[in-house]
């Protein structure tokens, strides 16, 4: 059986695409209402220190930890050198915090913080090249994270060469499974338009982390039809957390919850906190995975 820790992310709070949002909100305020949300782990978000010794002291006030964080790749668009010594210092950082995985998303090309780009219209999609760069470049760099008991799990994201089913299994059948996994986020699954059950059933085995959010389906008909971006659509709200939308995690988690994944269940539902107070989206996040997954 599986051994799953529960956490939420601090972008419902502060968002790193658009600081403005939650811009007065201080690290320290995300941190003691995660702990007060009854969440054992979170994320790094923007407003956290950057050196471990001061973040590990005010996580260990509050009795929580580090689970994970993004780290955005250019693989397609710049030199892999690069791009493993950027990896190493941030797999350092994250290393000397306690946690165990890195959430790498290919950002060569990307359209995800473009406002003046629909995010369907304008989803990038990679040549034959860029694909092998890609993918040969993860195994590296998931044998880079391996040196200290770390692993890599692959964001799929809305805006990117990665975001459908067939890219994420493109990317799946060309990577070696013992060096990169696979983050499953439901919310951008959804948003995309694909089936989180199929892809959750065929991964489940490789699955190194998971991002739990839920869409509003009338806010995606929304996006598609006004070709909104992907920054403009999380503003209208095509996010926000399970037990506030009709989504059946328990049923599509299943899979991961029958076997044997040791890792999070992350909350990381982007809103405005101005109009979704975000204390009360966490504990309404709390109360529905607990009464899901007895967690």
């Amino acid at each position: 059986m599986s051994t799953i820790r529960l956490g939420i992310a601090p972008i419902g709070w502060n968002n790193d695409d658009m600081p403005a949002l939650g811009g007065d909100t201080t690290y320290q305020q995300i941190l003691s209402e995660v702990a007060l949300a009854g969440f054992s782990g979170t994320e790094i978000g923007n407003k956290y220190p950057k050196d471990p010794a001061v973040l590990r002291q005010q996580l260990e006030l509050r009795g929580i930890s580090i689970a994970a964080a993004w780290f955005g790749v250019h693989l397609t668009t710049e030199p892999y050198e690069k791009n493993e010594k950027e990896f190493l210092e941030f797999r350092d950082y994250l290393h000397a915090l306690g946690a165990g995985v890195i959430n790498v998303a290919e950002q060569g090309h990307t359209v995800q913080g473009k406002r003046d780009v629909s995010v369907f219209d304008g989803k990038p999609t990679f040549t034959d090249e860029e694909w092998d760069k890609l993918t040969t470049g993860l195994d590296k760099l998931g044998e880079r994270a391996a040196e200290t008991g770390q692993k890599i799990a692959y964001h799929h994201h809305m805006g990117t060469g990665v975001q459908t089913t067939a890219e994420i299994d493109r990317l799946m059948e060309n990577t070696d499974p013992s060096k990169v996994f696979l983050l499953i986020d439901v919310g951008h699954l959804l948003f995309s338009g694909e089936d989180p059950d199929a892809i959750v059933k065929k991964y489940a085995d490789r699955v190194g982390h998971v991002h739990l959010k839920d869409v509003r389906p009338e806010i995606i008909e929304k996006a598609q039809k006004e070709h909104l971006s992907f920054l403009d659509s999380i503003l209208a709200g095509v996010f926000t957390v399970p037990g506030a939308g009709h989504t059946d995690f328990k049923t599509v988690l299943k899979p991961i919850a029958d076997s044997d994944y040791d890792g999070w269940f992350m909350i990381e539902a982007e809103q405005d906190p101005a109009t979704a107070d975000p204390l009360e989206q966490a504990q309404i996040a709390r109360k529905y995975i607990e009464r899901a997954f007895s967690l």
